[in-house]
């Protein structure tokens, strides 16, 4: 059979940064406490999901991970519960941006899945609810990511404050081919005694100026050492990029092991990104965006 409901639908998944993380202590849930101001990149994923017998999913290239483990079916399937429906879909997710970096693939994914059933079941804006809470219970990042593309976040990471204006701003990204494991990051934090950071409202303040010097100049991640201290070279990755022509600031991307600099130009950008590929490291150049994750074609 063919029809409107065949067709597939295509989502992008964009990468994130985090232009301010600041970790606290932890909560009696046992999670830490976070204030965030998170920043969605033109760097994306691209989800396609069409109709299936079952619930299945696919990466192009393999990740290596099972189905049932991957973030993406547990958004399919934890929605389907929440509503009493059937997610019998097929996910086929073009990987662009790379794992444990930081940079919110999954979470991305995850939410990406969360927006196309939304899209094909026909859900308005009562369902949002649902939505949002399906999405804290699969991450931290994945409600920022049903938004708009800069945000303040509280809570866990996963409450949202309020949106922000997007700055228009030129990323150069890199990755050292180390993973930093995010547990062990903030197992690292604990034992390091983290620095504790000012309250996010100088980098609101600069989100709201839209001047890529002002955001660049207030940017902070205060789980820098506690990574760095597991990776050294995420600290060589930094210390290359803070050094670079063009660039105006840099920072750790979420707890790493990828770190970002904001550039003052598209041609910086790309300089930096093509010396940084001459050292072997993955790189890629980003522009930031105003949307998370976003129904690009279909039904």
């Amino acid at each position: 059979m063919t029809g409107r409901s065949e067709r597939p639908t295509i989502v992008r998944a964009p990468a994130k940064v985090n232009l301010y993380l600041g970790v606290g202590g932890v909560r009696p849930d046992g999670y830490h406490h976070v204030d965030t101001v998170l920043q969605a990149l033109s760097l994306a994923d691209e989800v396609v999901i069409g109709p299936a017998e079952g619930l299945s999913v696919t990466t192009e290239p393999d990740i290596g991970l099972a189905a049932e483990d991957n973030l993406a079916y547990r958004a399919a399937r934890d929605l389907g519960t929440a509503l009493g429906r059937e997610p019998a879909v097929s996910i086929r997710i073009v990987k662009n941006v790379p794992m444990q970096a930081g940079l919110g693939g999954a979470s991305a994914d995850a939410a990406a899945v969360l927006v196309a059933l939304a899209h094909r079941w026909g859900l308005g804006a009562a369902a949002a609810p649902v939505l949002r809470e399906v999405a804290a219970g699969l991450g931290a990042d994945v409600p920022f990511f049903l938004g708009p593309g800069t945000a303040l976040f509280t809570g866990k990471g996963d409450v949202p404050v309020r949106p922000l204006p997007t700055p228009p701003l030129e990323f150069a990204l890199m990755r050292p081919p180390v993973p930093v494991p995010t547990a062990e990051a903030y197992a690292a934090f604990d034992r390091l005694g983290g620095d504790r950071l000012p309250g996010p409202e100088a980098m609101v303040r600069a989100c709201e100026s839209g001047e890529a010097e002002r955001v660049a100049a207030e940017l902070r991640n205060n789980m820098t050492a506690a990574s760095t201290a597991l990776v050294p070279e995420v600290a060589d990755a930094l210390a290359f990029v803070e050094g670079a022509p063009g660039v105006l600031g840099a920072a750790m991307a979420g707890s790493g092991s990828a770190v970002f600099a904001v550039c003052s130009s598209a041609d910086a950008a790309a300089q930096v990104v093509s010396a940084a590929r001459e050292r072997g490291w993955w790189s890629s150049t980003a522009t930031s965006v105003g949307s998370g994750a976003t129904v690009t074609e279909g039904e």
